[in-house]
C-alpha cells in the first residue's frame, strides 16, 4: 500500500468535519453520539473511547489510528472494519481519494492538499 506523508490543512478539514462527519462524531473528549468522540482518535487504537459502545469487529481490529489507516478507513470503512456500523461509505470522488493513489506515487513531492489529508491534519489536532 502506498502512502502519503504530507502536511494537510486542518481548516480544511475542520470544514469538512463540519460536513460530513459531525452528524455522526463530536471532536470533544467523552461527547460520544451515534459514533464515537474523536477527540484524540490520531495514533490511538480503534474501539477504546470510554463510553462508546462499538461492534466487537472495532474492538477487535487491533487497528490503531494513524494516517494509512485512515487513509484506508476514510476510503471504504467496511473494507477496513468488516462489521462496522459505520454507516459512511467513504470518499469516492477520484479527487478525495487522490492521497491513496499517492499522486502518481510521487511520495515526496509537494501536491495539491486533498480533502482526505485535510481532514486527517484535522483528527491530528483534536
Amino acid at each position: 500500500m502506498c502512502t502519503v506523508r504530507t502536511i494537510g490543512d486542518a481548516e480544511k478539514g475542520a470544514k469538512l468535519f463540519k460536513t460530513r462527519c459531525a452528524q455522526c462524531h463530536s471532536v470533544t473528549p467523552g461527547a460520544n453520539s451515534t459514533g464515537p468522540s474523536l477527540a484524540g482518535v490520531f495514533n490511538n487504537k480503534s474501539g477504546s473511547v470510554e463510553g462508546y459502545a462499538y461492534t466487537a469487529a472495532n474492538k477487535n481490529s487491533g487497528l490503531t489510528w494513524d494516517e494509512e489507516t485512515l487513509e484506508k478507513y476514510l476510503t471504504k470503512p467496511t473494507a477496513v472494519v468488516p462489521g462496522t456500523k459505520m454507516v459512511f461509505a467513504g470518499f469516492k470522488k477520484a479527487k478525495d481519494r487522490a492521497v491513496i493513489e499517492c499522486v502518481k506515487l510521487y511520495l515526496n513531492s509537494r501536491f495539491v492538499i486533498t480533502k482526505l489529508v485535510d481532514m486527517i491534519a484535522y483528527l491530528k489536532t483534536v
